[in-house]
């Protein structure tokens, strides 16, 4: 974002890729989602995927320094709240073994709780499918809990094939199994028609209620898919349970009031000044007509001869 920005600002317009900022920036993306993925492999999936809300802290921290923006109260508070359920899902995350093997995974492809998930699942998204192709619904909920079903099929994934690859290279070889490689797929098929939907959802509706909504939804699949599939509260205490729950609300209203719509100040003056927009050497007005809701430019021509009239 801060690269675009100063590409705007400047006299000459150069392509985004050319911009050395751009490239650290999406560089720092990738190493962050490599870690996000070796993540799965040491720690349970209802861990890992609340703490996605440290993201939307830093965001909303370091726009402060990059971007210039105003620091909120509401900032403060969202950032104050989630630091407080981060702290409560370390310390009551379920303790679990975390070296998932191939023929464990193959065992929890057929049990009988993730089958029947996953037939309620599939019921789910294709009604959902249905109205969003059929009856052209594109509510931001139709599209983010499309995503989110998705999300929870890749989050599995990923768990199995991270964990896989991370006891293969402590030597014992998982590659060898087809189950690594179903699970592969699976993941890269689910990853795509989650970006499908979402940029959908980015494209019609705002960051700020985009943001909070998919977090909301994707982190309850998640956990829910790692509850069902690795069964990682198998045994639990109820308090940890409670609190370990406890912890995502607070975590998710944090991330809510982080990313709520901010209130924008109307301008007062009844026209735009076009030497103002970047790239246009115009320095007319442009204003409503008096007659219609269209814009149109004033010159001195029709003023005259509104006068003569």
């Amino acid at each position: 974002k801060c690269a675009h920005l100063r590409l705007v600002c400047q006299a000459e317009q150069k392509p985004y890729y050319t911009s050395k900022l751009w490239w650290c920036g999406i560089t720092f993306l990738g190493l962050g989602e490599v870690g996000n993925f070796t993540a799965y492999g040491f720690a349970p999936v209802t861990l890992v995927a609340p703490l996605g809300c440290v993201s939307v802290i830093g965001s909303a921290f370091i726009s402060v320094f990059f971007l210039k923006k105003t620091m909120r109260t509401a900032d403060i508070l969202g950032g104050a709240l989630t630091i407080t359920g981060t702290y409560l899902l370390v310390t009551f995350a379920p303790i679990v073994p975390q070296e998932i093997t191939a023929r464990q995974v193959q065992n929890y492809l057929v049990s009988w709780p993730f089958l029947v998930y996953s037939i309620l699942e599939i019921i789910i998204f294709c009604i959902l499918l249905y109205f969003y192709k059929r009856k052209a619904v594109k509510h931001i909920v139709v599209l983010l809990m499309m995503v989110a079903l998705l999300a929870s099929l890749t989050v599995i994934a990923v768990k199995a094939v991270s964990s896989m690859i991370a006891l293969s290279v402590k030597g014992k070889m998982q590659l060898t199994y087809s189950v690594f490689y179903v699970m592969s797929i699976l993941m890269a098929t689910s990853c795509a028609f989650q970006i499908k939907f979402l940029n959908q959802a980015m494209h019609l509706y705002e960051a700020t209620a985009v943001v909070p909504i998919n977090f909301v939804l994707s982190t309850s699949s998640a956990i829910i898919s790692g509850v069902i599939f690795y069964r990682e509260f198998q045994g639990a205490a109820l308090l940890s349970v409670f609190m370990f729950l406890f912890g995502c609300l607070l975590s998710s209203l944090g991330v809510i009031i982080i990313a709520r719509n901010k209130t924008e100040k109307h301008l007062q003056i009844p026209f735009i000044d076009c030497g103002h927009i970047p790239g246009q050497k115009l320095t007319g007005k442009i204003q409503p007509g008096s007659h219609s809701s269209c814009y149109g430019t004033l010159n001195k021509e029709d003023d005259s001869v509104k006068r003569q009239s």
